[in-house]
């Protein structure tokens, strides 16, 4: 083993849940966990959690903010679309040698290192990768809006809405849809909560839904195999192979091992590293001269 000290590097990870910040600096890491940042959705808010938590990194490595300027930095953040959108917020941050870019990239190589394999991240949203022959190839990932099926914005929303489906008498009453009624009130409520929700309040509710239909609960059932089609037909849209191994990534992935196609469980396996990890890495590939 070497005794070299770590270079030093930053790395972020922005979700749907939490913004995650890493700094190794002489030898030593520091960790900062700060409230969700979703660059699409909360612009000025995700600016504002990235400032915080630069400085938060500052002070717990004992260092002037200026100092961390230098240091180069790769932040995988929830929302971007594209490199002109992660340039306009690399340019709004005290950094000088940042890459900003979409939070998927990150996920895939904390994943899974150097290796060809699969991943299926499902948290506040969702996205699969596969690389082969060190080719990344990523699906998904378009937002709460016009994506991220089988994530946990879209179970609470869809929940939810067979809580209004039986209002209407057009389904049967479940121990799930009378929790969340409950939880959430009335149809006006529902509504009410719907017009104001972020993805991560909906998100909110997938523990339930998770639980529910471990206890065989025939709403929350439903909710879970369809979401468990979405992963199967994107993993076999995106060529993956047996024995392609397929790492869950995210608070729900692995809630859905139970609904997968045989072929597909028997492949899941667990991350090398998060998220954070792999902006660690990407920061530390760097060129130098950047």
């Amino acid at each position: 083993m070497s005794d070299q000290p770590l270079p030093s590097v930053i790395g972020i990870d922005g979700g749907g849940t939490h913004c995650r910040f890493a700094l190794t600096h002489s030898g030593h890491r520091f960790d900062v966990t700060l409230a969700a940042a979703n660059a699409s959705t909360d612009p000025e808010g995700t600016l504002a959690t990235l400032k915080q938590g630069l400085a938060a990194l500052a002070k717990a490595a004992d260092v002037p903010l200026a100092t961390l300027a230098q240091v180069p930095a790769y932040l995988g953040l929830a929302g971007v679309m594209d490199a002109q959108m992660g340039a306009e917020i690399a340019r709004a941050l005290p950094l000088h040698r940042a890459v900003v870019g979409d939070d998927r990239r990150t996920a895939m190589v904390g994943a899974l290192g150097d290796a060809d394999g699969c991943v299926i991240g499902i948290g506040t949203g969702s996205f699969m990768g596969r690389r082969t022959g060190g080719v990344d190839r990523l699906i998904g990932g378009w937002g709460f809006v016009l994506g991220d099926d089988a994530s946990g914005a879209v179970l609470g929303r869809q929940a939810l809405r067979c809580v209004l489906d039986v209002h209407d008498g057009l389904r049967a009453a479940t121990p799930l849809t009378r929790a969340l009624s409950a939880r959430v009130g009335s149809p006006a409520d529902i509504v009410a909560f719907a017009s104001r929700a972020k993805p991560s309040d909906f998100a909110a509710l997938a523990p339930d839904i998770t639980a529910a239909a471990q206890e065989g609960d025939p709403v929350a059932l439903t909710l879970m195999q369809e979401g468990a089609r979405h992963i199967d037909h994107r993993l076999r849209h995106l060529g993956w192979q047996h024995p392609e191994r397929i790492c869950p990534l995210g608070g729900l992935a692995t809630h859905y091992a139970p609904y997968l196609s045989p072929d597909l469980a028997a492949q899941l396996a667990a991350p090398a590293g998060t998220a954070l990890d792999g902006a660690l890495a990407l920061a530390a590939q760097m060129d130098p001269a950047r």
